[in-house]
């Protein structure tokens, strides 16, 4: 019976491949896991500096004020961790024909499904709008 000891001889194999294949796939999966995450992060920390700068623009509030409003909507919306890791400050520029701008720029890093990544996955958002009542 040569047929039967061949099947033997190739009887752990079909384990090994479905070891290393499902290895592929987690790897992969943790991979658009990690991706899906980063985006997030950036889309909410784009719209809260958007409205930070909105925020600090109006006439009656001082313009350095966005800043912190951007880490307590990124507070809200994400964790207090997330907010912890992020640089945001506000300043106003002259924009053109003269306009006064008040921009907000955070800059920090994007939690990490793999802790080895750390600081790799950084994150730099700005929001800016016209500062009322100049």
């Amino acid at each position: 019976m040569p047929g039967r000891d061949r099947r033997t001889a190739e009887g752990g194999t079909a384990v090994v491949e479905f070891v290393l294949v499902s290895a592929l796939v987690m790897g992969l999966l943790l991979a658009v896991l990690q991706l899906a995450v980063y985006v997030h992060v950036r889309n909410v920390i784009a719209a809260s500096a958007q409205e930070g700068a909105r925020y600090g623009a109006n006439a009656d509030v001082d313009s350095t004020a966005g800043g912190e409003r951007t880490r307590l909507l990124v507070t809200n919306a994400l964790s207090a961790d997330t907010a912890d890791g992020l640089s945001c400050t506000a300043a106003e520029e002259t924009g053109a024909a003269g306009a006064i701008l008040v921009v907000v720029r955070c800059t920090g890093a994007v939690p990490s499904l793999f802790a080895p990544l750390g600081d790799l996955l950084r994150i730099d958002a700005t929001g800016r709008a016209l500062k009322e009542g100049r």
